[in-house]
């Protein structure tokens, strides 16, 4: 009788701590699930090159942050500097941190050493203000050999949608050409160190959410 009490004892203790779990689970996601409302099995991928930006990332991260939505910065090495709260704010809103080599090199245009200390000197960077290494390499211009992947252990990401923000000021121009072109599983290339191009990405997600799509990270698009 003893024994068979014991077991009662355990078998309703263990429903109790899958209740608990279940209902942090829930709690964690409920974000996520708001963010999924309307989710109509599109999914697409924002990304931002050549942050940190000391102004307009901030403004760019506390835009996203409104919306819910995880994006993907490719940070270069040399723009860390001081910047050091901001791509913490990157970590803890749950973006998706990534190298874009320490002073914006074409990779495949410097010699094989300069290449690597590019990539590996951002690496340390990042590792030192976030605590992990980067998994994703941005090659600035898309310069890249398949030799380096076997020298850097990091997946190379380019993209599929280019609006080229860099070169206009001209915010509804800017999301029509992304508006108009993306589609699921598309990766969308932005910068975020002009303010039209932050004005512009907020302007993209509203759009592009009110049409069923949901912002994922590059490494959510490759791995699925």
């Amino acid at each position: 009788m003893v024994e068979k009490s014991f077991y009662m004892v355990v078998l309703v203790l263990s429903c109790l701590l899958c209740l608990v779990y279940l209902h942090d689970r829930r709690n964690e996601q409920e974000v996520y699930v708001e963010a999924a409302a309307g989710y109509n099995g599109k999914r697409v991928a924002l990304t931002f090159d050549d942050g940190p930006h000391a102004t307009y990332t901030k403004v760019l991260l506390g835009g996203l942050k409104e919306r819910n939505v995880r994006a993907t910065f490719f940070l270069v090495g040399e723009n860390i500097k001081g910047n050091e709260d901001i791509v913490n704010m990157m970590k803890e809103d749950g973006h998706l941190i990534g190298n874009h080599t320490y002073s914006h090199v074409i990779l495949n245009e410097v010699s094989w050493d300069a290449a690597l200390l590019e990539i590996n000197k951002t690496n340390e960077i990042i590792k030192e203000v976030v605590g992990v290494l980067p998994a994703y390499i941005r090659p600035p211009y898309g310069g890249w050999s398949e030799d380096m992947l076997y020298e850097v252990n990091l997946t190379p990401v380019f993209w599929n949608v280019d609006p080229m923000d860099w070169n206009s000021s001209d915010v509804g121009e800017i999301v029509k050409s992304v508006v108009d072109n993306v589609k699921d599983g598309d990766i969308i290339l932005m910068h975020d160190i002009f303010d039209s191009s932050v004005a512009a990405a907020l302007e993209i997600v509203d759009e592009l959410q009110k049409q069923g799509f949901m912002f994922v990270t590059v490494e959510e698009i490759l791995i699925s």
